[in-house]
């Protein structure tokens, strides 16, 4: 990975210098997109930070109509098979599980490392503790519920029989209809009110959970192998956009690795962007994230190899009947990251 002297050196784009406070410089020749509008996903955690501060990098890229569609839960890959959005980072479990389902989707390149958590009450101490335990999620079909059966399968358990798995609504029947938290966070305040042994969260919840001292982290995705060696988040598009518009597809996805270079060296800015755009209210847990997650790991990692381990692991867990072999042949498109990483000179 590029120094930060290095990196500003070569950003090319006016929305980077917009960031960064430097003067840009033209864009290499490079034909238009062929369309400028683009609609993304916007979801509550914040790890999903590339996309969101890469406003102006995308307008630069030649997008006047940027749109971000609001998502509470779910996989990314429903929302773009149904139409709702062109492309988006997205939570690779849950995904691979929609491909699987047949979801016209493809996956374009890895974005960044390391995003979930396990936490743990006082009665687990690993992740094979519990085995008859209860363990939280939002949903039975949502990303903490398949990272979780993943990293518990992973150690040997059976997702479908050894854990006890709630969810808000079954949990609390009782304000089915009723006005409510989000999913996401409903399913923390059942863990930090003691409802369940165990608790998945995305950021900024794991840093929320720490500064209140509220159990003990089990799974650390940015430092634990073997999570910490596979992309957690993979940008992914619908196949009918790349068909129709492979320039954009290209430009988008520029823009939105050399976000996550910025959020990689200069991760107070970012933060801060974060912040100013209303994606969080707390700047020293936005800060926390740009810190802890290895945003400039799209250029080491090779995200067929992430692909490649969940889908045996989903598979291993019953959770998908394709093979991994099958799952990279129709849903993966590497061309625009191959180009880019040589444009880039990385």
């Amino acid at each position: 990975m590029p120094s930060r002297r290095e990196f500003l050196n070569r950003i090319t784009l006016a929305g980077a210098a917009t960031f960064l406070g430097v003067r840009p410089l033209p864009v290499a020749a490079e034909p238009p997109p062929e369309t400028t509008r683009l609609r993304l996903l916007r979801a509550p955690s914040i790890c999903w930070a590339p996309q969101y501060i890469a406003d102006d990098l995308l307008r630069a890229e030649g997008f006047t109509d940027i749109t971000y569609v609001e998502m509470a839960t779910g996989a990314v890959s429903v929302r773009l098979a149904a139409g709702e959005a062109d492309m988006s980072l997205n939570f690779v479990g849950p995904n691979i599980i929609r491909v699987d389902a047949g979801d016209p989707v493809v996956f374009l390149a890895g974005v960044h490392v390391g995003c979930f958590e396990v936490f743990g009450s006082d009665r687990v101490q690993r992740i094979r503790d519990l085995k008859g335990k209860t363990a939280v999620v939002d949903s039975l079909s949502g990303s903490p519920h398949t990272f979780f059966a993943t990293i518990v399968a992973h150690v040997g358990l059976d997702p479908r029989r050894d854990i006890r798995w709630i969810t808000p609504e079954s949990a609390r029947p009782e304000l089915a209809g009723a006005r409510r938290l989000p999913p996401i966070e409903e399913s923390m305040r059942l863990f930090t009110e003691g409802k369940a042994d165990a608790f998945l969260g995305f950021p900024p919840q794991p840093q929320e959970l720490r500064a209140q001292k509220i159990g003990h982290v089990l799974v650390n995705s940015a430092a634990d192998r073997p999570w910490s060696q596979y992309f957690c988040c993979l940008l992914t598009a619908s196949k009918a956009f790349v068909l129709r518009h492979p320039v954009a597809t290209k430009r988008a996805l520029r823009a939105i690795v050399k976000a996550a270079d910025l959020c990689a060296l200069d991760p107070q800015r970012a933060a801060r962007a974060l912040v100013d755009k209303g994606y969080t209210p707390r700047y020293e847990y936005a800060l926390q994230v740009m810190k802890e997650l290895p945003y400039g790991k799209w250029r080491e990692y090779d995200p067929e190899d992430t692909l490649r381990f969940y889908a045996l692991r989903l598979h291993e867990a019953g959770m998908i009947k394709a093979s991994p072999q099958k799952i990279l042949a129709q849903a993966t498109d590497w061309r625009f990251l191959n180009e880019l990483k040589k444009e880039l000179n990385t």
